[in-house]
């Protein structure tokens, strides 16, 4: 029997405590590498309102009921499966008691590295995952991501006190991310920085600084405002030269935790994994020169995508079954 795959080593991402970081007068548009700032959104209104009890009751203007686009498995790798359009209110109250069992049995705990052996890590040391952990994992669950509520609902804003925390002159828009423990989002990079709000749950973040292309195995799956990588974390033994390239790259790791802030710079590659039943809120800015730099282009391809002429039949988006949601959820933004 060949030996485990060891994988990558990790370093623990840079963290602050939220007191800290306001005596310290630090401004993370000015970061070039990932920042965890822990209890970061813990006062915001957000994280009594945005519970999925809470989020089940949203009605639209016309007082019916709310149904949005479902993702289906992973996205960023393979080949996309087509989305479920339907209401999220019965899926949202399920997870509200999958959320209740799984803080009970401390699945919070677990994952590619647990929460005891994360403790007892310094800052410098080096250290690899248990990628076995991946295989307990189930396929293709339902999952509501990238969902632009904050346009369908701009009355949420409120909740998200955003630049109190994310100083500067951008544009900002708001994803949110609803999904069931043991979840994966797949190795992707955003043209936008990425303020990651999680409102409850516990997220297992991998970051690769872009100083790590050479071992990502860049693909030319094509998305609206990013990259996507060849390496599948749910299927590395799958991929052995792939996985053999990924193995020499130095990454970081992060716990996001319920009222915690991670800070993503542009272009940093990222996978998630949800160890239990999540509500997550990812702020994306961009500059007026990244808006430049990135934007444009990115609209321009997007224009080329919708024609047909760039990225068809292999692209996070192409199949989903967009007509059957209201007109608001149809809109699509500039961004993932």
């Amino acid at each position: 029997m060949p030996p485990p795959y060891a994988g990558p080593t990790f370093r623990k991402v840079e963290q602050i405590d939220w007191p800290d970081f306001t005596r310290s007068g630090a401004l993370l548009g000015r970061r070039t590498r990932p920042l965890l700032i822990k209890g970061a959104i813990r006062h915001w209104p957000a994280t009594e309102r945005w519970t999925f009890e809470r989020l089940a009751q949203l009605r639209r203007a016309d007082g019916s009921e709310v149904t949005t686009r479902f993702q289906i498995g992973i996205a960023e790798q393979g080949e996309s499966r087509q989305d479920l359009i339907q209401p999220i209110a019965p899926y949202l109250l399920a997870l509200a008691r999958k959320q209740r069992e799984a803080f009970a049995a401390g699945d919070d705990q677990l994952g590619l590295l647990s929460a005891e052996q994360h403790a007892h890590l310094s800052p410098t040391e080096r250290f690899r995952l248990d990628w076995s952990y991946m295989k307990m994992l189930p396929r293709d669950q339902p999952y509501i991501s990238v969902w632009h509520i904050l346009k369908e609902f701009p009355q949420l804003w409120v909740d998200f006190p955003v630049k109190s925390l994310w100083k500067g002159t951008r544009w900002d828009w708001g994803y949110t991310f609803l999904g069931p423990g043991k979840s994966v989002t797949g190795f992707h990079f955003d043209y936008p920085t990425n303020l990651f709000c999680q409102v409850s749950g516990a997220k297992e973040f991998l970051l690769f600084p872009p100083d790590q292309n050479a071992y990502m195995a860049p693909s030319s799956k094509y998305d609206w405002g990013g990259r996507m990588s060849h390496v599948d974390i749910t299927r590395l033994d799958e991929q052995p030269q792939i996985a053999a390239t990924f193995a020499r790259a130095c990454g970081l790791y992060a716990r996001v935790e319920s009222g915690d802030a991670l800070f993503v710079p542009r272009r940093t590659w990222h996978a998630v994994v949800s160890s239990v039943p999540s509500v997550s809120l990812a702020v994306f800015g961009m500059t007026p020169w990244q808006l430049l730099v990135d934007g444009v282009p990115s609209v321009a391809l997007a224009g080329l995508h919708a024609a047909g002429l760039y990225g068809r039949g292999n692209c996070t988006c192409h199949g989903k079954a967009a007509q059957a949601a209201p007109p608001a959820a149809r809109t699509v933004p500039w961004g993932r």
